[in-house]
């Protein structure tokens, strides 16, 4: 009985509980969709002013897509082309893209495809005339196969597949729809024909409205991209070597942040995922018309090695964030015998890239002295610093109580299960020490897994029990700092031969300083460009 009344008493807590866990449920989504509206209107906001002109772009498929629906909605349009009218839409809404260089590309692909198409449907439609009604089907069958199956292997091919995939699909989608339509429809010339002029409407729109009303260019965006890159590098560098040095009140408020917040992170991220970005704007920018006041070909390709040698350069950058979180840390006081000529090379390394980045904006050539003198002296007292404690990176040849692995280890255990910290001067025993604990492992089974357990806290007690391990991170973080001095050299030939290829104007040091003045007067941008999808 007791029993019973137990189970009866365990449902009816169950039972009460259900409707307070939907009552909770429902507030939660009641909550969520009051916050709806205004979390949609934020993002909208967020979105436009990251990049006022996609608001532009939005309004101009609009008025394409108004202008091009006339061909149905004005009966003496209509009646010209009835309900192929249709294919004009559909061109605008494929082809008007966000910058011109891509709507150019897909435009003449798409009026380039369709014209081969129609042009190949009509020949083998002549040829398959003059047969009888039974060989003009096997005709058509291979003609298909044949055409297909070569259309698409030649997909394959890197350089039609980088600049003509696009093309080489409307060509298969238009002669298939023309070739196979033939064989039951009579008046298929016609019907091609309407096609192809809505088709070229929709085109023609399209290219106005990119060309000639507000337009956006591919290349400048790669362009201002590439300029950008260098302003992002150098805010990483500055702020990594600041906060490898700063104090303990400073590192707890770093720590509390987000990487969305990362100034550091936020640098280089964007290098580092602009692999795509760079070899599509290079590719759409090839097909731009030369609109600047000079008529030579841009090189664009360049852009794109130069991006390669900025992503090399921004991996240098990775690897010294990864000096500032790793498990074994220099200690703050040695860290503070190096911190000014660190600091100081890293804001030379900083100006170098900033120089570089408005040489690229301003299209003229960089300075003569960008690597100047402050940068060698930096890495010299650098140098000197190192060379001033020796004993903190080659250790003392006259100690009598060298540690070696074995003694780490034997007095590793002990130590770790008392605590998971150990200090230098504690490790100090024999090699009998490490005999009995491996005659305990071999005793049983029973510490099997109380093994497995220490042994990652073994191997870190075996690093940082080494006598010169304190100061083996920052000697890993100099390293780093003086790799990014040495590979800033080949980000510098990369924009000389960038200069020299795209005919950049002379350095003039009056116009230097003018731009120094403009730039100091005026906010520095918070973010780096954005990529959108139409790119």
């Amino acid at each position: 009985m007791v029993v019973e009344m137990e189970v009866n008493n365990g449902e009816n807590t169950t039972n009460n509980w259900v409707p307070i866990m939907k009552k909770l449920h429902m507030n939660v989504i009641g909550e969520k969709m009051k916050k709806f509206p205004k979390l949609t209107c934020r993002t909208i906001w967020r979105v436009g002013k990251e990049d006022p002109r996609r608001v532009i772009h939005s309004l101009k498929v609009g008025i394409s897509l108004t202008l091009v629906s006339l061909l149905y909605l004005m009966d003496p349009l209509f009646k010209g082309f009835g309900s192929n009218a249709i294919w004009a839409v559909m061109t605008v809404v494929v082809v008007l893209e966000f910058t011109a260089g891509a709507t150019l590309c897909k435009g003449l692909n798409r009026g380039l495809g369709t014209l081969l198409a129609g042009s190949l449907a009509f020949l083998i439609e002549y040829v398959a005339t003059k047969t009888g009604h039974v060989f003009r089907a096997i005709f058509i069958g291979a003609a298909l196969f044949f055409i297909g199956a070569t259309a698409t292997y030649m997909r394959f091919i890197p350089y039609i597949k980088k600049n003509y995939d696009y093309g080489v699909v409307i060509f298969l989608l238009t002669f298939n729809l023309i070739t196979v339509s033939s064989y039951r429809v009579d008046n298929v010339l016609k019907i091609a024909h309407e096609r192809f002029y809505t088709i070229a409407i929709g085109c023609g729109i399209c290219l106005l409205m990119c060309l000639l009303i507000f337009p956006n260019w591919s290349g400048e965006d790669l362009h201002n991209f590439t300029a950008a890159k260098f302003e992002g590098l150098a805010k990483s560098i500055e702020a990594c070597v600041n906060e490898y040095f700063s104090d303990d009140e400073q590192q707890k408020a770093k720590e509390n942040s987000s990487d969305l917040e990362d100034p550091i992170y936020n640098g280089y991220k964007t290098v580092l995922d602009s692999k795509s970005f760079d070899e599509t704007s290079a590719l759409y920018a090839s097909w731009e018309p030369r609109h600047s006041r000079h008529c030579y070909r841009f090189p664009w390709q360049q852009y794109v090695k130069l991006g390669n040698v900025l992503r090399h350069f921004g991996y240098t950058i990775v690897a010294l964030h990864g000096c500032l979180q790793t498990e074994i840390q220099t200690p703050r006081s040695v860290r503070a015998m190096f911190k000014d000529p660190c600091i100081r090379l890293s804001g030379e390394v900083a100006k170098a890239l900033k120089e570089l980045g408005d040489s690229i904006r301003n299209r003229r050539h960089c300075s003569p002295e960008i690597l100047s003198d402050h940068l060698h002296e930096a890495l010299q007292d650098l140098n000197k610093a190192i060379k001033s404690q020796p004993k903190l990176f080659i250790g003392s040849k006259n100690n009598t109580n060298k540690l070696t692995l074995a003694t780490v280890i034997s007095k590793g255990q002990s130590c770790a299960l008392n605590s998971r910290r150990v200090s230098l001067s504690s490790v100090k025993t024999d090699t009998s020490a490490l005999l009995d604990w491996k005659s305990k492992l071999r005793g049983g089974s029973s510490t099997t897994h109380e093994n497995l357990k220490l042994r990652p806290t073994l191997s870190k007690i075996a690093i940082t029990s080494l006598e010169f391990s304190e100061a083996l991170p920052f000697a890993a973080f100099a390293s780093l700092l003086v790799e990014i001095v040495a590979r800033l050299d080949l980000v510098i030939e990369e924009v000389e031969e960038l200069g020299r290829i795209a005919h950049f104007e002379e350095y003039n040091d009056d116009e230097h300083v003018v731009e120094i003045d403009r730039k100091n007067s005026r906010p520095l941008p918070n973010q780096l460009p954005t990529q959108d999808s139409g790119d």
